[in-house]
């Protein structure tokens, strides 16, 4: 399925967050060697960090598709991505 860069960006904005849930699950719960987390612990841990995995994959099978489909770099249509979700372009009215 060919997406626009629009829905790229969200795409890649939706693995961001997953992925910034992750690291405040990780920073929140210690580290599980040195304190056993809880079994609710362990689970939350584990879906939060499988959510990030499945959308980490899906935007960068998706700039896969976009860059063949638009005959681009791979790469250019990744850190353009990237920098929009991340570094987006103030408003103008």
């Amino acid at each position: 399925m060919a997406h626009t860069c629009d829905e790229l960006v969200e795409m890649q904005r939706a693995a961001d967050d997953a992925h910034a849930q992750v690291l405040k699950l990780r920073e929140e719960y210690g580290p599980p060697t040195a304190q056993p987390w809880s079994e609710q612990q362990t689970q939350t841990y584990e879906t939060a960090w499988r959510a990030w995995r499945d959308l980490a994959r899906d935007v960068q099978a998706a700039i896969t598709d976009h860059a063949e489909a638009e005959e681009k770099s791979r790469y250019d249509v990744e850190a353009a991505v990237k920098k929009a979700a991340r570094h987006p372009e103030p408003e103008t009215d």
